[in-house]
């Protein structure tokens, strides 16, 4: 009883809602791409992430604890590489990725989202390619109204909405610029599947990874433009498959800069 009372209150919690969140955004993907083709990648990426987080884990807090956070980074990896990718480079990533949340931290928290830092990483060791098929972008217009729902839902959860508002009417706001700038054909794919699909998300879902975000709203404002600006300049001047997660990899340096900021800055009485 009491096992069966904490798994509930897993589920309740942002971690336990987002897990069953993105599991049902798999379970409709799948119905648009094969399953033989993305179960041995989503099953590498998700097993190799948390057997690595479990075993660090309980190294340092010496008891064995369920890897939440790796499993998420895992779906992550996962469902954003294309399932053509061989499943060792899969597992490469998603191992990359739980590292670097030891490896980059501060006391407070990991510096970077583990999975944005992990594909922009390995995109230059194994020339990884990247169809955001979590996003659903081969389903029916419907698919779009369901990521949009649980995006919402989300966010409102993890009280990231300024963050996600402000991103998105940015990022799209300058790509309309650039495109009536004279040109059009070089972004017009920015506002279509998959790259539509991919950028919400990418808004709802790692933008507002709780650790490496913001909570303050006048905070989330700055690194939701900073993000969007960011990703606009590196697709229009780098051309980058990357784009998306440069954007967060940069806000997350200045969130990390930001927290580290403002302890030094708080009078050693005051803390």
């Amino acid at each position: 009883m009491p096992t069966s009372a904490a798994v509930k209150r897993f589920f309740r919690t942002p971690k336990g809602l987002l897990i069953l969140i993105l599991a049902a955004i798999v379970a409709l993907a799948s119905t648009a791409q094969r399953a033989a083709a993305i179960a041995p990648e989503l099953a590498a990426a998700v097993l190799v992430a948390g057997a690595i987080d479990v075993v660090i884990l309980r190294v340092r807090q010496r008891a064995w604890e369920f890897p939440s956070g790796a499993v998420l980074t895992g779906l992550f990896v996962g469902m954003i590489l294309s399932p053509q990718q061989p499943w060792f480079v899969v597992a490469v990533t998603s191992g990359v990725a739980i590292v670097s949340k030891y490896l980059f931290r501060t006391r407070a928290a990991n510096v970077f989202n583990p999975a944005a830092l992990a594909i922009v990483a390995t995109f230059y060791v194994f020339h990884t390619t990247q169809n955001w098929w979590g996003a659903m972008p081969d389903l029916t217009p419907l698919a779009l109204v369901a990521l949009f729902a649980s995006g919402i839902f989300i966010t409102d959860r993890v009280n990231k909405m300024p963050l996600v508002l402000v991103f998105l009417g940015l990022y799209y706001g300058l790509f309309t610029l650039v495109a009536f700038a004279g040109r059009p054909e070089q972004v017009a794919e920015v506002f279509r599947a998959p790259d539509l699909h991919a950028a919400l998300f990418f808004a709802f879902f790692i933008l507002t990874d709780p650790p490496t975000s913001p909570v303050r709203y006048p905070d989330q404002i700055f690194c939701g433009a900073l993000v969007a600006i960011v990703s606009v300049a590196v697709f229009v001047w780098v051309g980058a498959v990357h784009y998306l997660l440069s954007g967060v990899l940069v806000g997350n340096v200045w969130e990390a800069w930001r927290r580290a900021h403002q302890r030094t800055s708080i009078p050693a009485l005051d803390r």
